[in-house]
């Protein structure tokens, strides 16, 4: 178990009482803790960075209602440049699907640091499980076991209903809608976002926006000055 200090505390209990919110946004199965969070790598202006497991097929509606939630109670990072003041806002980018769980290449130390410290904490533990079994370039491998910080399997009576509500025709009609919608939003946005090495993937299967990996290389030299030579 990591030990934490008093900000990294402070954090955490924030995370935990503002992530219970995706018990609210339908066809959400799974989210994990990711970033600076997960790492321990946490600093006074550390945003939340999540990994959200959703249903095939309901991508852009569970993407709608996130960022509708978390942006009416103010706790949504609106921006994905670094000069935004992102404090302690949830970072809703990377959303994934059964057909996305296992991370696009190239891995690098980054990835796999990262990956093996995700945080489950909320969620379908039986699909934490399948994330985790289809990232098995991971290494060494990363089998779930749930964690202190888990809270719940994060159902309730209003995802419940909204998943009905929205779960045939009438549901993927609304979902080609919002996916219009969305892909138009992101591609407007493209020549403004884009920067060093991006990895930027908005389809069906997965929402993945990292518009800039600058920092994720600066960390990457980090942790290779770190790693004991073998020579």
């Amino acid at each position: 178990m990591m030990m934490f200090s008093e900000l990294g505390r402070k954090k955490w209990g924030k995370f935990l009482r503002r992530v219970r919110l995706f018990r609210f946004v339908p066809f959400t199965d799974f989210v994990l803790a990711s970033g600076s969070l997960a790492t321990g790598k946490i600093h006074e202006k550390s945003d939340f960075d999540v990994i959200v497991g959703v249903k095939q097929g309901r991508i852009f509606t569970a993407r709608f209602f996130a960022v509708v939630i978390f942006e009416f109670m103010g706790w949504r990072r609106s921006k994905l440049n670094h000069r935004e003041t992102a404090s302690d806002k949830i970072c809703l980018n990377h959303f994934v699907t059964p057909k996305s769980y296992r991370l696009s290449p190239p891995y690098n130390e980054y990835w796999n640091h990262l990956y093996q410290n995700l945080v489950p904490v909320l969620g379908n533990e039986n699909q934490i499980r399948g994330f985790f079994q289809a990232n098995d370039w991971i290494n060494p491998p990363r089998t779930y076991k749930r964690d202190s910080r888990y809270i719940s399997d994060g159902r309730s009576l209003l995802k419940e209903f909204l998943e009905w509500l929205l779960g045939d025709r009438f549901g993927n009609e609304i979902e080609r809608i919002l996916k219009q919608d969305q892909v138009k939003r992101i591609e407007s946005s493209l020549p403004h976002s884009l920067g060093h090495k991006p990895r930027f993937i908005y389809s069906d299967d997965e929402l993945e926006f990292h518009p800039d990996t600058s920092r994720i290389e600066a960390v990457l030299r980090r942790l290779d000055r770190d790693t004991p030579s073998t020579l």
